[in-house]
């Protein structure tokens, strides 16, 4: 019987799981075990409104005061390693939790540019710690450069232009955002940028930065040197999987599960960040980091963990989606883009940030794009179907 699961990762999709395990009935220990000192909190403001001072840090928090979760928190001290065999997990500071099951939720960090940790004024965002610092900094600065022109790296200069810095974005790809949502459409949303006085420089990658105990310069790969009173690197995330090397899981670009979250170690599965789950969408195995997957997949690692291996496993199924805010536009994507798949404009216009694109295969939606177009989007996002019929892969 299952009567104490661990769940290793304390933000989104743990705080998922845990509610997740109380609402499908199980009424055994939750021991939840979090690296961070923070109670739960939500990311996507780091970014955003904390960054610009919209919102303080009690307006991130997860938690919700009426609920009854009786978890066990055991913050501020990262799990270093799972025995499977004998069912424990070893914590940093030498405690041994047994447990009966396991949920791995422990997400990722964000990758930084190597020989730049012990210089001031270069941040990663990706905590609550990383979003303070960077405030502070941004708070006494004039010019910021943006290395990387993901979603988090506009939405940092967005965020930054909005307090009146001088802001460069650098992008080693020609296209921003070119992999999730074409060259086409990439194009439209990096255009964000210079509608708003902001320079965006593509095709050219970052040689080094200058300042010994303090970074004074960007130096690009073709000698441009860009002054810089503070940097943000934006250039990806990575699981945190290495403490799980001698475990016996799979891994491969995460926690390897099948579409229903579970790993080749039974009592064990995997979600959030931390998974590489195979996805009916995609048609292989994916690590998605985005909030709402974050949110809503837990679930099914619940069934199937409280199901056990004798069940018939339900695959998770839900189209991906994510969103990003900048500049006053709300941009959504849902569904999986491939190569090949053909763009159709829907409703409105690119040229005017307001407009609503489909992606299509073989004739058939696959994706949908909406900036500032709310209700438009949800209506088409609701029309996305995965194959038919849905296959869960076995890790």
């Amino acid at each position: 019987m299952i009567r104490r699961i661990a769940v290793v990762g304390a933000s989104l999709a743990g705080v998922a799981a845990a509610r997740a395990l109380r609402q499908q009935s199980y009424d055994g220990s939750i021991i939840a075990i979090g690296a961070e000192r923070h109670a739960p909190y939500d990311r996507p403001p780091l970014s955003k409104a904390f960054l610009t001072g919209a919102c303080t840090e009690a307006d991130l928090a997860l938690a919700d005061p009426d609920e009854a979760l009786d978890v066990e928190w055991r913050l501020g001290t990262a799990a270093v390693r799972l025995d499977a065999r004998n069912r424990s997990i070893t914590l940093a500071d030498g405690a041994e939790i047994p447990v009966d099951a396991v949920i791995l939720a422990t997400g990722a960090r964000a990758r930084r540019l190597p020989g730049t940790e012990t210089v001031s004024g270069v941040h990663t965002l990706r905590t609550l710690d990383d979003a303070v610092a960077l405030r502070r900094d941004l708070a006494a600065a004039e010019r910021l450069v943006v290395i990387g022109a993901g979603f988090l790296g506009a939405e940092v200069a967005s965020s930054a232009r909005s307090l009146g810095l001088d802001v460069t974005v650098v992008e080693a790809l020609p296209t921003p955002l070119a992999a999730p949502l074409g060259v086409e459409m990439g194009s439209v949303c990096a255009g964000l940028h210079a509608d708003h006085g902001v320079r965006l420089l593509t095709g050219t990658g970052v040689a080094r930065l200058v300042g010994s105990e303090r970074v004074e310069a960007v130096e690009l790969a073709d000698g441009t040197r860009l002054p810089a009173d503070v940097v943000v690197v934006g250039i990806g995330a990575q699981p945190n999987v290495e403490w799980l090397a001698d475990s016996g899981l799979e891994i491969h670009g995460g926690v390897v599960t099948d579409a229903a979250c579970a790993t080749n170690l039974p009592a064990v599965v995997a979600t959030g960040d931390c998974a590489a789950s195979f996805s009916p969408y995609a048609g292989g195995i994916v690590r998605t980091e985005h909030w709402t997957h974050a949110h809503e997949q837990p679930a099914t690692a619940v069934t199937t963990l409280l199901a056990g291996a004798a069940h018939p496993r339900r695959a998770h199924i839900a189209a991906p989606y994510f969103w990003s805010d900048q500049y006053g536009v709300r941009v959504q994507f849902a569904g999986h883009r491939a190569d090949g798949d053909t763009v159709r404009l829907v409703e409105g216009d690119p040229a005017q940030r307001s407009f609503l694109a489909v992606y299509e295969r073989d004739g058939r939606p696959v994706a949908v794009l909406g900036m500032n177009q709310a209700k438009l989007f949800t209506r088409w996002r609701r029309q996305l179907r995965a194959p038919d019929p849905v296959p869960v892969h076995t890790p």
